[in-house]
């Protein structure tokens, strides 16, 4: 654990995070000071024990933004733009970057990922380092910082975390300024998802009919298997055996219970067809498009 970080750190949400005793130099005395470490005590007292013990690092909710004196965080950016997408057994390593300005300079820098309707209710998730952020100055006065995360979906996340995640930052310039900011930048984290395709019988009659069954799934992250994603608009899609692009058809539902992800439907074998399904995907699953197959008609 981290000492905190300067004279106004009971104001932090973070009150485990720190950096070194010679980095923290700390901020000016003051009542305005003191009136943000008596707001937050305040707000520590509403904490539920089911918060304070699910939060790692010491993670402590705050109802607002806090800070003191002219430090910025800006530019962050999770994953490189692109969504986060697990399964239910590969660990993924996620980074965070941000930009940090300070007239005295960057000292050191922090995030964290968590879902929730508001920091100060988390629900489904949180995500910390133990590592503070590694930042590098660009100028006298600016820092890029990177943080990285290494989520494992059998630890960290439960079907609920699937959604909007958000990122709190928290940063200190060399003069013990600092910023906290619940939410700095927002991200996906999703269910991996498959679909598959198969057309039969294979070959067939010219004139037969031809069965096209498709299966949708996802990564159910409380079970950490897949299952079928009910009740979902699947295309199906075609092109002729010879080549050239697929041309979409008809929108189908997959069925749920005992049918749970499953789409089918028929054809009359006119010529050599590839037949494919795909899913344009949701707020917690990402788009899937099987692979074609090929059917030879005779």
């Amino acid at each position: 654990m981290r000492a905190t970080a300067a004279a106004v750190s009971g104001a932090l949400a973070l009150t485990a995070l720190a950096v070194p005793t010679a980095l923290a130099a700390p901020a000016p005395a003051s009542d305005a000071a003191a009136d943000v470490r008596a707001t937050h005590d305040a707000e520590l007292r509403k904490a539920t024990s089911a918060q304070r013990a699910a939060a790692p690092l010491g993670l402590r909710a705050a109802a607002e933004d806090d800070g003191y004196g002219d430090t910025q965080i800006s530019g962050v950016v999770v994953n490189g733009g692109q969504d986060v997408v697990l399964g239910t057994t590969r660990t993924r390593t996620v980074t965070v970057t941000f930009t940090v300005t300070d007239d005295s300079g960057a000292a050191w820098a922090d995030a964290i990922l968590w879902h929730g309707s508001a920091f100060d209710e988390l629900d489904a998730g949180v995500l910390a380092n133990e590592d503070e952020a590694d930042c590098t100055a660009t100028s006298a006065t600016t820092a890029d910082c990177k943080q990285t995360f290494t989520i494992d979906p059998q630890v960290d996340l439960s079907n609920q975390a699937a959604g909007t995640w958000k990122v709190e930052a928290i940063a200190q310039g060399n003069d013990g300024d600092w910023l906290q900011q619940d939410n700095t930048g927002s991200f996906a984290m999703k269910r991996y998802s498959k679909l598959t395709v198969n057309a039969s019988p294979e070959p067939v009659k010219k004139g037969k009919t031809l069965t096209i069954t498709g299966s949708l799934t996802r990564a159910n992250w409380d079970t950490s298997k897949y299952a079928g994603y009910t009740k979902q608009a699947v295309k199906l899609e075609s092109r002729p055996a010879s080549g050239g692009s697929y041309v979409t058809g008809k929108t189908y539902t997959t069925g749920s219970g005992s049918s749970a992800g499953v789409v089918r439907t028929t054809r009359t074998a006119d010529k050599d067809t590839c037949w494919r399904y795909s899913f344009a995907g949701t707020s917690t699953t990402p788009a899937v498009t099987s692979t074609g197959d090929c059917v030879d008609v005779r």
